[in-house]
């Protein structure tokens, strides 16, 4: 049994909801795509100053309208992507900030710096 008085890994609300994010190839891809905009996207008529057109990124994925909503919806409930509105547009920009953090804690968890709380059943 781990001790859950250890400082926790995350300040990330969501720890584990993150990390199963992460764990869909998908959404992988998705943010690995929003990274490098100019690379993987063709130019859009007001640049990626807002992010990627979600049009343009559900082309990219060859997938449903809805299946791409559904992938970008789960990285948005879990603050690794904002989502700008402008008109009836919607654009997509990672969350360095949020991916940074991220990134700090995987590192600190798998060098056994700090563990997650973990929260037993009761």
């Amino acid at each position: 049994m781990l001790d859950t008085d250890q400082k926790s890994t995350s300040t990330l609300p969501h720890f584990d909801a993150t990390m199963r994010a992460i764990a869909h190839p998908v959404r992988r891809k998705i943010l690995q795509w929003l990274k490098a905009p100019t690379l993987h996207f063709p130019p859009q008529p007001c640049g990626f100053e807002f992010g990627v057109s979600v049009g343009q990124i559900t082309q990219r994925c060859g997938l449903s309208q809805s299946t791409v909503s559904q992938h970008l919806a789960v990285l948005k409930g879990v603050a690794l992507v904002d989502v700008y509105k402008t008109g009836t547009f919607h654009f997509l920009k990672r969350n360095e900030t949020a991916i940074q953090h991220l990134t700090g804690c995987l590192s600190d968890l798998l060098e056994n710096r700090r563990l997650p709380a973990i929260h037993e059943a009761e």
